[in-house]
């Protein structure tokens, strides 16, 4: 069955694209923290799976979106991980401890490296929910949604492998990430709240990237006067497997 390209369809996976980018800031930082513990020469490989993981949850959640619309429990899941993560970074540590690179744990009965494309690949279900609501809502087409989609991820991507270099230039910045992840946690638990019907507001999308961009600049701000580390410094105190 040939595919139906109108001109308005282009314009659409441009918008997609854009809005997957913008509702994917918290998602690219989340996935950044959780690959920074692992070794250097690791970061490439753990993306490249959460790459490859994100394509094929893309193309099954496109041709399954009416379904996975109402499994709204994933944002719930995702939430208490997040706040989680949170506690675990910020419970009773000193800020030299809290700026050091966090470390890459095993789980699930495997090595570190995959636990974290694990651990990476459940986040980006729970953050998959919203984008693909936005996109059956600008367009019935599959192949349009799938498009836009693919390539917002792959935006992701080049946006996450930056902000890791940023991470490990400025250890500052590791703070205001995890301030980031527990408001982006908190979002979720609000958006799961609204979705089973117990209240009748909802955090605006807008708001909540705003709020995600003014705390990573007021962060990278104070990271700056906190001054760079060397690369040198950065590969001394990075874990090893």
């Amino acid at each position: 069955m040939p595919i139906d390209v109108q001109p308005g369809d282009l314009l659409t996976v441009g918008l997609l694209v854009i809005l997957e980018g913008l509702l994917s800031a918290d998602n690219a930082l989340v996935m950044a923290i959780m690959v920074l513990g692992l070794p250097k020469d690791a970061h490439s490989k753990a993306l490249r799976y959460g790459l490859v993981g994100a394509f094929v949850f893309r193309i099954a959640a496109t041709l399954l979106a009416a379904w996975l619309i109402t499994v709204v429990w994933v944002k719930l899941l995702g939430s208490l991980y997040l706040f989680y993560l949170t506690y675990q970074h910020f419970g009773g540590r000193s800020a030299e401890e809290r700026s050091a690179v966090p470390t890459a744990r095993p789980g699930f009965g495997l090595n570190p490296l995959w636990a974290t494309i694990v651990r990476v690949e459940v986040v980006n279900l729970a953050f998959s929910i919203d984008s693909i609501l936005v996109a059956v809502a600008m367009s019935p087409k599959r192949w349009v949604i799938m498009t836009g989609g693919i390539l917002g991820i792959i935006a992701m991507r080049l946006v996450v492998g930056k902000l890791i270099e940023l991470i490990r230039k400025y250890p500052a910045l590791v703070d205001g990430a995890f301030i980031i992840i527990g408001w982006v946690a908190f979002k979720l638990l609000a958006d799961y709240t609204h979705d089973m019907h117990w209240v009748s507001w909802k955090i605006p999308s807008m708001l909540s990237v705003s709020l995600v961009v003014a705390i990573f600049v007021i962060s990278f701000l104070y990271a700056r006067r906190q001054g760079p580390v060397t690369e040198t410094t950065s590969e001394v105190d990075s874990p090893k497997s």
